[in-house]
């Protein structure tokens, strides 16, 4: 059989280190099991690099979508930690970096008829190895939720003006932190959580409830980030809480980091 050049693994003479070089947007099918340990399908979009040293020409392309292929596990942290040290060790990198975004569903019953629907979530987890034993982890998801405005209660003799938002919680994390944690964190912080279905009972039931714990976007953000500021397995955060206001013709937003 005839020896095919390797022209990837040839020396490069500008003596450059690339920090990140690999795959981005590879779509791949993934599972995600929650904290009840019920599995569900889903699809990830990845992004796969390492570290390439200065002397070498390029990385081996192929080796990323090999690895990916192999890789079986339920996606949380520690099972992309593990990815991303098996792709560190095939292209014998000192340094590798593996990121994924991918949507899950969760079973939500409504608050007075009991009638149950599926809310969709869009979680991100990323994982960046270290040969010398620094690794990080950082999650992500999006939460969909309901405000209501406290000026516009306090001002008006009939109604508020409410609105849908979405509260973007990013930490980085010790340990598998849950997502299920971080939802529930973000739908207690606004005035109202979201329901795919809902009955007339419980359009009233939720109304009331966002009447009676109005907060602004600034309130959102304070309040998710409050349950953060001292949590155990949380060593940075962000939050970013934005309202897609009703009677303006704007986003309402707020950012805290820490």
């Amino acid at each position: 059989m005839q020896v095919l050049p390797d022209t990837q693994s040839e020396k490069d003479h500008r003596d450059i280190v690339i920090d990140r070089v690999g795959v981005r947007e590879l779509s791949y099918p993934a599972t995600y099991a929650g904290s009840d340990g019920v599995l569900q399908s889903t699809i990830a979009k990845y992004e796969m690099t390492v570290e390439l040293p200065a002397h070498l020409k390029g990385t081996h392309m192929s080796r990323f979508v090999e690895s990916l292929h192999q890789f079986s596990e339920p996606l949380r942290g520690a099972s992309l930690g593990r990815l991303t040290a098996d792709l560190a060790g095939r292209l014998h990198a000192e340094r590798a970096h593996v990121s994924c975004e991918f949507k899950i569903f969760r079973e939500k019953q409504a608050p007075v008829s009991g009638m149950r629907s599926l809310m969709d979530y869009e979680l991100g987890i990323e994982y960046r190895y270290s040969a010398d034993g620094e690794n990080q982890l950082f999650l992500s998801v999006q939460i969909p939720v309901a405000t209501l405005c406290p000026c516009s209660k306090a001002i008006s003799e009939r109604g508020a003006h409410n609105q849908r938002g979405v509260v973007t919680i990013s930490v980085e994390a010790t340990d598998d932190l849950g997502f299920e944690e971080l939802i529930e964190l973000a739908e207690r912080s606004a005035s109202c959580e979201l329901y795919a279905g809902l009955k007339r009972t419980d359009e009233k039931a939720v109304t009331e409830r966002a009447y009676d714990q109005p907060v602004f976007v600034e309130d959102l953000a304070r309040n998710v980030a409050a349950g953060l500021k001292d949590h155990a397995m949380v060593n940075w955060y962000r939050v970013e809480a934005e309202n897609f206001e009703s009677i303006h013709h704007h986003n309402a937003y707020a950012m805290i980091e820490a």
